[in-house]
């Protein structure tokens, strides 16, 4: 494989034992989500591949949990100077494989850097305990030491992130990963990894990239013998037959699932400071975050200002292709595009009034890459984009919470409207899901606002702000539906290590018998 880390890099290979090497399997072309065209080819694998994986990770995880911290902490600066050379490349890749804007690229990217950074610390934080005993001439000590193999499953919204959260941490506590992304983004969310890891002193066989369909592997990856820890990002549907299957193999499950996020709003708010929030938190990346707001509860004093002020900016908002100077690109395919305008077409027709928005965006031309050598395999630099995943962005209003586009996680640009005449009916509307992962509150006052933000049935909920937050020093977690075990800092730690107690009988003991 080139050296190079670009659009036009050969990606066609699995990364196992240290090795580049083709797969036993067909391949899997990989779609610009604006273009429409493919751009690269990765190989599909197949269970072979995957034991082979395995069997690589936990050979090389013997020698490499014996790694002292200074070394583990090393080779995780090395990855972040390898983040940092390459972020322009990374960006590209992310707008031509997730559909991303460039502001979606940075961020993506500074995420990855803050995760990065945080898990170089963890090789020194790995620090046990000592505790006295009730028998006397005993004492204790607690060892905190790796798991083993971590599997690592990441999802297409926020690939680079999402799988650095799990993956640079996990190493840097002395585990070795076998990474499946998904397949949709199989480079940023997971071959790129390989590529920057070789950039450093990681030892060959610790990480381990399989790509391929999850109907034709996930099962062997979610529940292999060799797995010791599941970590999936992803949808709750999924997630659950990833979690029982990883269950029936005695792995920890680590899952961070769904949301159907509300962004509460009283009727005393700073009102455009509430918009300010609700267009980022409803907007950014096409609305394809699990953390973004999926209903605006609003009080019905203020609902109809909010709505103007809403559809105003919403009207605002550029949405093309991801190559362009753009606010909103492409939804990552069809089925998630016509998937969430089902919603709202549904929600229409219960009686819901659509503001704005609501349909796709006509694409014309084909994006001409900076790359020379990408353009000129190009047949053609116009004509229209067939079938474009543009998706407007889309407010509705008088929206109930049972109608389509609220009770279901629409993972799209779309911005429902809910109205409630007092603080316990926006509670309960709030709380009315199976999912608790994020929210957020705006109130004329913050006792106000902190008393609701406690009664919100959630993981995280932010104050002043909209539901998109995400710091890898403070733990990210959810509640329900959204998942079990955290993310970041020592709760992922907790996650890919487990505690030894080694006693110490210092003095001779003296039995009953």
């Amino acid at each position: 494989m080139p050296d190079a880390i670009s659009t036009t890099t050969d990606w066609n290979a699995l990364y196992i034992g240290g090795e580049w090497i083709d797969g036993d399997g067909d391949t899997i072309p990989i779609e610009d989500p604006s273009t429409r065209e493919v751009f690269a080819e990765v190989p599909a694998a197949t269970e072979s591949d995957v034991d082979d994986a395995y069997e690589a990770a936990a050979a090389a995880q013997a020698e490499w949990k014996d790694h002292p911290p200074v070394a583990r902490q090393e080779v995780i600066q090395q990855f972040i100077e390898a983040l940092h050379e390459y972020e322009e490349e990374i960006i590209e890749l992310l707008a031509y494989e997730a559909g991303g804007t460039a502001g979606y690229g940075h961020t993506s990217h500074h995420l990855t850097a803050d995760q990065a950074a945080e898990a170089a610390t963890l090789p020194r934080r790995m620090k046990g305990e000592h505790a006295a005993s009730n028998i006397p001439g005993k004492e204790h000590l607690v060892k905190r030491e790796p798991k083993g193999v971590v599997t690592v499953i990441s999802p297409w919204n926020f690939p680079l992130n999402l799988s650095a959260r799990a993956v640079v941490p996990a190493i840097a506590a002395g585990n070795a990963i076998v990474l499946k992304p998904a397949t949709n983004t199989p480079i940023t969310g997971g071959l790129l990894f390989a590529k920057l890891f070789e950039e450093t002193n990681l030892p060959d066989g610790v990480l381990n990239v399989v790509t391929g369909h999850g109907s034709d592997i996930g099962d062997r990856v979610a529940g292999h013998p060799e797995s010791d820890v599941v970590a999936f990002t992803g949808s709750t549907e999924v997630g659950r037959r990833v979690a029982a299957t990883a269950a029936e193999n005695l792995a920890t499950p680590a899952m961070e699932l769904g949301g159907n996020n509300a962004h509460v709003v009283t009727a005393d708010a700073d009102l455009e400071r509430a918009v300010d929030g609700a267009v980022f938190g409803s907007f950014i990346h096409q609305g394809q975050v699990c953390i973004s707001i999926n209903r605006h509860v609003v009080h019905e004093d203020v609902s109809d200002d909010y709505v103007t002020h809403l559809v105003d900016r919403a009207e605002s908002l550029v949405a093309g292709s991801a190559h362009d100077e753009v606010h909103l690109g492409p939804v990552i395919d069809e089925d998630q595009r016509d998937e969430m305008l089902e919603y709202v077409a549904e929600t229409i027709d219960a009686g819901a009034t659509l503001e704005t928005g609501g349909g796709i965006v006509d694409l014309e031309g084909v994006h001409e890459s900076q790359s020379d050598s990408l353009a000129s395999q190009k047949s053609s630099t116009s004509g229209d984009v067939e079938d474009s995943l543009v998706v407007e962005p889309t407010v509705l209003s008088d929206v109930t919470n049972d109608m389509a586009a609220a009770c279901n996680e629409h993972f799209g640009p779309i911005a429902p409207v809910i109205s409630f005449s007092d603080i316990d009916e926006a509670i309960e509307i709030a709380n009315d899901t199976e999912f608790g992962l994020s929210g957020s509150v705006h109130a004329g006052d913050l006792e106000t606002a902190r008393s609701i933000a406690d009664r919100m049935e959630t993981g995280m909920v932010h104050i002043g702000d909209q539901p998109i937050n995400d710091e890898a020093h403070v733990p990210f977690s959810g509640t329900g539906a959204s998942g079990m075990g955290g993310y970041n800092t020592e709760e992922f730690l907790r996650e890919v290590t487990e505690t030894k107690w080694i006693s110490i009988q210092r003095e001779p003991r003296e039995y009953p018998f």
